[in-house]
């Protein structure tokens, strides 16, 4: 409990120091996100390396072909788009010509190719409310009798697949008959879909933070625990979170079913009354400033596309690809579009494959995928 009311002090204090203690414009905020990194579980060497806030969904004539807007601005999403920032940033210490420069990475290289993690590196996750979708949802029921007798309860109501509600807030279980989303449906006014922070958390816990691209140099990494501002439920949850995808099978070497430590706060801020703001804000460690995205266009509010945006990252990633060493063997030239791009890490996608069978055997639903238009952009440089 100590560590965890740590980690949430460090964070606070963190964005206070960042909006001119509270008195920003941008200070406003419903929630509240940071990820914490540490040796062990020594709160001393604890650094605050990304801090977001955060509750809404970008509207679907914003969508974009280009990968210059960021989708989903609810602040756990937009911690985990920095922190991928944040590993772009200790990859390209590798690339310096200097001794001192790839020592002071948080990445190691590895013989077989690739880099890994340096030894007793830990994340812990701070999020001042409960992720929306089933996590918030307080568990209508608490099972006490055996499994069987209330599994129609539970294939009802409890561990579904939620989406969130463009440019609105709450989440409503996936509807199973259509998982595809069109460019031009979204366009011609169909509500763009967006999967639960509870459940993009569950399938982080499989897959890893890094996401498909940096998969080609880093093996997965799993944040060690998650710290609730207002939590109300553990219990519910810890399930929410690992066990509705039990029978996930045998995971490739590197994966796993990630067993996250959970915790609330002993004294976790009163929830801002008020309606949400319509911004989110990101700040990564190592840059000075706060960045304001407009939540419903998914670009910065003086209309440029955020450092979070998938082109920035696709930048990054090719950047570092011809120069550092890749865990993936490449086949060829250095693939030109973005969708081809995370397609090179081919276990990270199976493994993914697996997840979402392992959520529609389990009876929870079916995940539902964007447009695939969406990532068939090329690099401009």
């Amino acid at each position: 409990q100590d560590f965890a009311d740590s980690i949430y002090q460090m964070v606070a204090q963190k964005f206070q120091e960042m909006t001119d203690n509270f008195t920003s414009m941008h200070a406003r905020h419903k929630t509240l996100a940071g990820i914490v990194m540490t040796k062990g579980l020594d709160i001393r060497q604890a650094q605050v390396i990304v801090l977001s806030s955060g509750t809404k969904c970008i509207n679907g004539e914003y969508i974009n072909d280009q990968g210059l807007v960021v989708n989903d601005c609810h602040a756990e999403i937009v911690a985990r788009r920095a922190f991928v920032h944040f590993l772009y940033s200790q990859l390209e210490l590798h690339l310096s010509k200097r001794r001192e420069d790839w020592e002071r990475s948080i990445f190691v290289r590895l013989k077989e190719g690739g880099y890994k993690l340096r030894e007793n590196i830990l994340f812990h996750l701070y999020v001042s409310t409960s992720p929306c979708g089933d996590a918030r949802l307080n568990s209508p029921y608490e099972i006490t009798t055996d499994l069987n007798s209330s599994k129609h309860i539970v294939r009802k109501y409890r561990g579904h697949l939620r989406t969130k509600i463009e440019s609105g807030e709450g989440t409503i279980p996936v509807r199973c008959h259509n998982a595809a989303q069109t460019w031009d449906g979204v366009l011609l006014g169909e509500q763009l879909i967006t999967m639960s922070c509870t459940d993009k958390i569950a399938r982080w816990n499989i897959l890893g933070l890094q996401g498909a691209l940096l998969t080609s140099f880093i093996e997965p990494m799993y944040l060690h625990s998650i710290i609730v501002g207002s939590l109300c439920h553990t219990g519910h949850l810890s399930r929410v979170m690992s066990h509705r995808i039990e029978d996930i099978g045998q995971l490739p070497a590197s994966y796993r079913r990630n067993q996250l430590l959970l915790s609330g706060v002993s004294h976790a801020d009163a929830r801002q009354p008020g309606k949400s703001p319509g911004f989110s804000v990101n700040w990564i460690v190592g840059n000075a400033d706060l960045e304001v995205i407009n939540a419903t266009t998914g670009k910065r509010t003086c209309g440029s596309p955020s450092r979070l945006c998938k082109h920035m990252f696709f930048a990054r990633w090719a950047k570092l690809h011809g120069k550092l060493s890749t865990r993936t063997p490449s086949h060829g030239d250095m693939p030109s579009v973005y969708s081809e791009a995370k397609l090179v890490a081919q276990t990270y996608q199976s493994v993914k494959q697996q997840l979402f069978k392992a959520f529609q055997k389990a009876g929870l639903g079916t995940w539902v995928k964007k447009p695939p238009e969406q990532d068939q952009f090329l690099l401009t440089v």
